[in-house]
């Protein structure tokens, strides 16, 4: 008995610590499968993170901490957190409906609403590429001394070429774009622990907002005004559709947070990436002596002999080597961005698309270069942010109306405060980006050496067309989503449900305007 007793206690223990092995490999298979399902989802945060290293942003980092030291930090921390609901935002759409932001336009809107929102986009993305026309171009004179008109031809003929990769598909391209990332990434690192910043200060920057000094107000407004660009909003609900997407709200619901984790990772390593290049003017500059020399009216192209004066050629030769990468991978991004906006509007042909809208993005870009030249690098970025500024509303309010519309996207409607906090940080930005617009005219038209005629003209003609974008802007805002039919992703059974989410969108319209 005893014996038999050993034996089933035995017997027991081995089954307990057998079952205990099988729901320990159990739960590591289960694990395994998630990191392999997440890993299938890794590639389109890094590729949108592109556009926030591109040389523009670069550029305007340099002159915040040269101009203000670390003080400006806090604006790219909350800035990137408004970034990362946003393009969740965007990303979501696309998993849910089946279809990126462009082509709900053209399924939403009037003709002449979608086709002009579509010339607009197309320029936003022409003055997106501007700035890594110009850095590339930059980066060659730097590294190989080759003339600035040479420099434009290679970046033309090299955006093409590695747009030619996407004929072996897109996870190669998002694979370019994690190697331009680390490149920068490395090298701005690497700059840093040439300035040596005190982590202390760096750190209060990112966490105590200030505002001191001259013009630091409209210096934090042009940081967050190049956060955000149009172009990202569709290329990131177009790269989200790569992915085999499940119907099921389970699947929709993992999918969403695989992005979202891996989205948020791309922006952290950017976040990182930009204070590096913050810090590393603001170190440099906090000699009074270097302020007066060389930090006054900083450029991408002055940052190269600042660095050759204080760090030697090497330092310089690494930064050329970030600049290369920025304003290359910013043209790759754009044009890339281009080929789903044109397909989205007009609805062509796949292989068309490929050949035609690199054309219509980057060819327009190389001659606003070329005509521009070395020695107004400073002024056509600032062109391109105005622009952008201008161009972004048509992008964002769209975005925002179809991510919070019931009869869209039906049970995976964001959360009311979601909703709330993602329309209150945009209207913030717009009544930026509409200020920057604005004042920069106003400063313009106040300093220009036209006569008083030409002013007066100009006046006559501008304001009106202020009236009249404020105008589209209302209209974008306050027009009711209708869809026709559920799109196949969402789980609506009947047309009962469909008018139900009708009737509830009509119900928050009519709260939104009492």
């Amino acid at each position: 008995m005893a014996a038999a007793a050993t034996a089933g206690g035995a017997a027991g223990a081995s089954s307990s610590g057998q079952q205990h092995d099988d729901d320990a490999e159990g739960s590591l298979l289960r694990q395994k499968s998630t990191w392999k399902r997440f890993l299938a989802h890794a590639g389109p945060g890094f590729l949108i993170s592109l556009a926030y290293l591109d040389p523009s942003n670069v550029q305007t980092d340099l002159q915040a901490g040269s101009s203000h030291r670390y003080e400006l930090l806090w604006v790219l921390f909350f800035g990137f957190i408004f970034v990362l609901i946003i393009q969740s935002l965007a990303a979501k759409l696309g998993i849910i409906t089946g279809k990126h932001l462009a082509e709900l336009c053209m399924r939403e809107y009037p003709k002449y609403v979608k086709y002009g929102l579509w010339l607009l986009i197309e320029v936003g993305v022409i003055a997106a590429t501007v700035p890594g026309v110009l850095g590339t171009a930059l980066a060659y004179k730097i590294l190989l001394h080759i003339p600035f008109w040479a420099g434009v031809l290679i970046c033309g003929a090299s955006t093409f070429l590695i747009l030619a990769l996407q004929s072996c598909g897109v996870r190669k391209m998002e694979f370019i774009g994690v190697i331009f990332i680390l490149i920068m990434a490395a090298c701005f690192f690497v700059e840093v622990n040439s300035a040596n910043p005190p982590m202390g200060e760096v750190i209060q920057g990112l966490f105590i907002p200030r505002l001191r000094g001259a013009y630091a107000t409209s210096d934090a407004i042009a940081l967050f005004s190049a956060l955000i660009v149009p172009h990202n909003l569709f290329l990131h609900s177009s790269l989200v559709l790569s992915r085999k997407i499940p119907s099921s709200p389970k699947g929709v619901k993992d999918t969403s947070t695989f992005f979202l984790i891996e989205n948020a990772f791309a922006l952290f390593l950017v976040l990182l990436v930009n204070v590096a290049i913050v810090s590393i003017t603001g170190t440099i500059c906090a000699d009074s002596q270097m302020v007066d020399d060389n930090c006054s009216g900083l450029t991408l192209n002055s940052t190269s002999v600042l660095l050759k004066n204080i760090f030697g050629k090497s330092s310089s030769k690494i930064y050329g080597l970030a600049l290369l990468a920025s304003g290359q991978s910013c043209t790759v991004a754009t044009s890339y961005s281009g080929q789903y906006i044109m397909q989205g509007f007009s609805g062509m042909r796949k292989f068309i698309i490929y050949i035609i809208a690199p054309c219509f993005t980057i060819i327009p870009s190389l001659i606003i270069c070329s005509i521009g030249g070395a020695a107004h690098v400073r002024q056509l970025i600032y062109i391109s942010a105005i622009i952008l500024a201008f161009v972004l509303p048509f992008a964002l309010v769209p975005l925002l109306k179809f991510s919070s519309s019931c009869a869209m996207i039906g049970p995976y409607k964001n959360s009311t405060c979601i909703v709330r906090v993602a329309w209150i940080l945009s209207m913030v930005i717009m009544g930026v980006n509409i200020y920057f617009f604005c004042t920069s005219f106003l400063s313009w038209l106040v300093h220009s050496e036209l006569p008083r005629i030409a002013n007066a003209v100009i006046s006559t003609l501008v304001f009106p067309f202020m009236a009249a974008y404020i105008a589209a802007l209302i209209y974008l805002v306050f027009k009711k989503v209708s869809v026709p039919v559920p799109f196949p992703s969402m789980p609506v059974s009947s047309e009962t449900e469909v008018a139900d989410a009708r009737r509830q969108d009509d119900k928050v319209d009519d709260i939104t305007v009492h």
